[in-house]
């Protein structure tokens, strides 16, 4: 099973959290997390954020990233999103 856990931060506080989980094997990872980042930003009801090098480096290094107001297009009211693969 592949899980993601999908944390809202604001001021250094925790806000909202959610994990999504991934049960078809078929996929590939990049596919799983990409399956996982929809999953995440639909049910906090925000756009997708856009991967940046930053982004990609820090993934695939510790499997956790921060998405911040430069990764999204419209206003976030929110410090940054963080992403993390707990189970693989």
């Amino acid at each position: 099973m592949f899980r993601m856990w999908g944390k809202i931060w604001k001021n250094n506080r925790m806000t909202q959290d959610t994990v999504v989980c991934i049960t078809d094997y078929s996929l590939s990872r990049t596919s799983m997390v990409f399956q996982a980042l929809d999953d995440i930003c639909y049910e906090f009801d925000l756009g997708k954020p856009i991967w940046l090098d930053a982004n990609i480096s820090e993934f695939q290094r510790v499997s956790k990233t921060r998405f911040t107001q430069d990764s999204f297009i419209e206003q976030i009211p929110f410090d940054y999103l963080e992403l993390q693969v707990i189970e693989e």
